[in-house]
């Protein structure tokens, strides 16, 4: 009576045959309180059935077997005199409350196989496409590598005539490298051994090196505010990839006049970095699948050259292996990712003040770091 086809019967189907007959047996022998097993046998089908979603076949068979079995029990003590021939309705109508639960049953183990169906599905889809794009980058690495070395060649064999199409072929083909690095470095993320080895990080020197590296290529208002006194302890190349995933995205929606400013702050033994830009926001309707493989906000957002969308989606599985989160907040006034990682360790001293709210004194030696385009 199993919905899985097998034949073999069940010992829980069993069981409960063995106490519906014991019922039907104890109706035979007390006809005056014989509605006591009836009601037993009706529930016990009905528990039953919430355990075996039986196929239709099986299930009929049993209703219709009860309900004469049960109907020509009381019907045979009503017309004796030792029940009421208005017992004999509860048949039909009990039955009837059976088959709109056998229904309701139904309805819901369909759709549990149908979301179980669709993420088997989207679970192989997934792997094919994370399969396709391994291989895709991998077979790409090579021959950008030689077309770019060419290239290379030939400009410098040139002493300088080389046309401009040259350089902008150059230009394409490192774009193409980068891309290519991001797709395989996003399907390593979610291999058990991308955590790489921990290591305690200054913070207070790892967000000045960061900000100093990028005021030195991309023309903005490069700011460093409050940080806290402290390390952290976490893969030193994964924190420094995914920050500047978020700076590349603050540089990329920005205008060189407008500043971009990193932050930190502790939260409960973690760390809270945050990059805010000043640029023009995030629309509302993007906000939640910013962080998805390939996810683009609005083009007007983007001054320069559109990306492919994986810096955010690298920025949030770097945070998710190292045990934290990516969150962003934005408003037409600017935009500020927060990278939240645990094994942060206080130092002793209060935080390093944001630049232009340091007090000077004559023991300071540190400059504000405010760089203007």
């Amino acid at each position: 009576m199993r919905a899985t086809g097998s034949r073999r019967p069940d010992p829980l189907d069993l069981a409960w045959l063995a106490f519906a007959l014991v019922n039907v047996a104890a109706m035979l022998l007390w006809p005056s309180w014989e509605t006591i097993p009836f009601h037993l046998i009706w529930f016990s089908l009905t528990l039953l059935y919430g355990f075996r979603v039986w196929a239709l076949r099986p299930t009929f068979a049993v209703l219709v077997v009860q309900g004469l079995v049960t109907g020509l029990l009381i019907s045979y003590d009503a017309s004796n005199g030792t029940q009421e021939w208005g017992e004999l309705f509860e048949v039909p109508l009990m039955s009837a409350m059976f088959l709109a639960m056998v229904w309701h049953a139904r309805r819901h183990r369909a759709a549990s196989d149908a979301v179980a169906r669709h993420v088997r599905e989207r679970s192989t889809l997934i792997a094919r496409q994370e399969h396709f794009l391994h291989d895709v980058s991998h077979e790409l690495r090579t021959p950008i590598t030689i077309a770019r070395g060419h290239l290379e060649i030939l400009r410098r064999a040139s002493s300088g005539a080389t046309s401009p199409e040259v350089g902008v072929a150059i230009d394409e083909l490192s774009r193409m490298e980068r891309i290519v690095e991001r797709l395989l470095l996003l399907l390593r993320v979610g291999e058990s051994e991308f955590a790489g080895t921990a290591e305690e990080i200054d913070l207070d020197t790892l967000i000045e090196d960061v900000t100093m590296r990028w005021a030195g290529i991309a023309p903005r208002v490069w700011r460093v505010g409050v940080l806290p006194n402290g390390t952290i302890r976490t893969d030193g190349d994964a924190l420094r990839i995914a920050l500047d995933a978020l700076v590349e995205n603050a540089v990329a929606h920005t205008e060189p006049t407008e500043a971009i400013e990193l932050r930190a702050r502790e939260v409960d033994g973690q760390v809270a970095i945050e990059v805010a830009d000043e640029g023009c926001g995030i629309p509302p309707e993007v906000l939640d699948t910013i962080f998805d493989r390939f996810a683009r906000a609005d083009p007007s957002r983007v001054r320069g050259r559109e990306g492919v969308g994986l810096g955010l989606a690298i920025v949030e599985a770097i945070a998710t292996a190292q045990g934290g989160r990516c969150t962003v907040t934005s408003s037409p006034a600017g935009t500020t990712f927060t990278l939240l990682l645990p094994g942060f360790s206080r130092a002793f001293g209060p935080p390093s003040e944001a630049p232009g709210d340091r007090a000077a004194s004559p023991d300071d030696g540190h400059e504000p770091l405010e760089v203007a385009p």
